[in-house]
């Protein structure tokens, strides 16, 4: 069975106070592909993420990474699983030197250090940032810090990658430079966004969320045409489609 799905059944989460961020949401993504997560602010997006990382656990429904359901007991097996990369790098990049950021999950698997180099030096190539590892991350540029986190996840070797807002506060050379990695990755990924023309570059799916529930999920370029579904949802086409 392959390891690169993602799966929510009648998921539901209300956080401590009674707050309900999602539910009754259900989706399953398939191997390989790349699915946009689009809505207003406080519609669940973040909370979404969360779940799929096991970081939280769902108050109803279920969530399964290929095939393993999230429970306290699977929690392990599904972190190594599912790769989360915040919307702030900085939440990620503590040590004093990107490579010893790159290896600081690596090395809690229990990895030998020969395997831990070489996980290390390729998840830097695979982001563009071999020639940062002996760099501290205080002293790096902001897509600088995107690719080292980006790293830090992908040296665990995860099936499912999934990002929260992976271009936000970047000038356009970083987010042009950070949309070229996203699209070369061959994981099975979820973004969350707010950022529309990222949204229909990389993601030939999209998923509208409202209110904590799923509005809509199909093909992207068809919900970027539905005007009165965007509107409904506080979300504004790609650009090139106004």
């Amino acid at each position: 069975m392959s390891h690169h799905y993602l799966q929510f059944d009648r998921v539901g989460y209300c956080y401590p106070g009674g707050r309900e961020a999602l539910h009754g949401v259900s989706l399953r993504i398939t191997h390989g592909e790349k699915v946009a997560l689009v809505g207003a602010n406080g519609t669940g997006k973040s909370t979404l993420l969360l779940l799929a990382a096991g970081l939280l656990l769902p108050t109803e429904g279920e969530v399964s990474v290929g095939g393993i359901g999230l429970t306290p007991r699977t929690l392990p097996i599904v972190r190594q699983t599912v790769g989360l990369v915040f919307q702030n790098p900085d939440h990620q990049l503590f040590m004093p030197t990107v490579e010893e950021d790159v290896a600081f999950g690596p090395a809690n698997m229990g990895l030998t250090p020969e395997e831990i180099e070489a996980r290390v030096t390729a998840a830097l190539e695979s982001v563009g940032a071999l020639h940062l590892r002996k760099e501290s991350p205080c002293r790096l540029s902001g897509g600088q810090k995107r690719s080292a986190a980006i790293a830090t996840v992908l040296a665990m070797e995860p099936s499912v990658l999934v990002l929260d807002e992976p271009t936000s506060d970047l000038d356009p050379r970083a987010r042009w430079q950070t949309l070229e990695l996203l699209k070369r990755f061959s994981h099975t990924m979820l973004v969350a966004t707010h950022d529309m023309e990222m949204a229909r570059e990389l993601c030939p799916r999209m998923i509208v969320l409202r209110d904590g529930e799923i509005a809509a999920d199909g093909a992207a370029e068809t919900l970027f045409r539905d005007t009165d579904l965007l509107d409904d949802c506080g979300l504004e086409p790609p650009c090139r489609m106004r």
